[in-house]
């Protein structure tokens, strides 16, 4: 019977284990017990240097779904996978109940047709100016354009309230609790 299972490869060689898993798996006549093998992964926009484009962001860098039927051999045929470090479970694989595949399969489908952005920040956040003249300033975000990837923030300086404006997302940095104190 197939189940769901986690394994862990090599962080950054998620698609080179998924491509080798689902290869292998073909040529070597494993096909009918290992099902499926997923990469959870989102789409995400980001501006950089004022040119949008959309990256694909790994969801759990270093892990891989992988549905199929667990034998010594499939069990071993995965292990010996180039990039495949482990089983999450390690020499007693812990499968996924159906819920959790219910659940991870659907949110991964919703996320497959929608673009989310990189930087989440809203008018009203404090930032932390990271690059440029103000580096190090501590502002308020009153303006955001996430389409061209920048926004305006207002910060004091000798006691006056200044706005600076076409500030890129990158070149902030969201103030938490503890950056605020540093």
């Amino acid at each position: 019977m197939h189940k769901w299972y986690v394994i862990q490869v090599l962080s950054s060689q998620e698609k080179k284990a998924k491509k080798a898993l689902e290869e292998r798996s073909q040529t070597q006549g494993m096909s009918e017990l290992i099902e499926r093998v997923v990469l959870p992964i989102e789409n995400v926009s980001e501006v950089k240097r004022g040119q949008q484009r959309v990256v694909e962001k790994r969801l759990w860098p270093g892990y891989l779904l992988i549905k199929m039927a667990l034998t010594d051999d499939s069990w071993m045929f995965v292990k010996n996978t180039n990039g495949v470090v482990d089983f999450l479970g390690g020499e007693k694989p812990t499968e996924l109940s159906d819920e959790e595949v219910e659940t991870l399969l659907s949110d991964l489908e919703a996320r497959k047709t929608k673009v989310t952005q990189k930087h989440k920040l809203e008018i009203g956040d404090k930032v932390k100016i990271t690059d440029g003249v103000f580096v190090n300033f501590i502002g308020t975000v009153v303006e955001v354009f996430s389409d061209k990837g920048r926004l305006s923030v207002l910060v004091s300086i000798f006691g006056r309230e200044t706005r600076v404006d076409d500030l890129e997302f990158w070149q902030v940095e969201e103030v938490t609790e503890e950056t605020a104190v540093e």
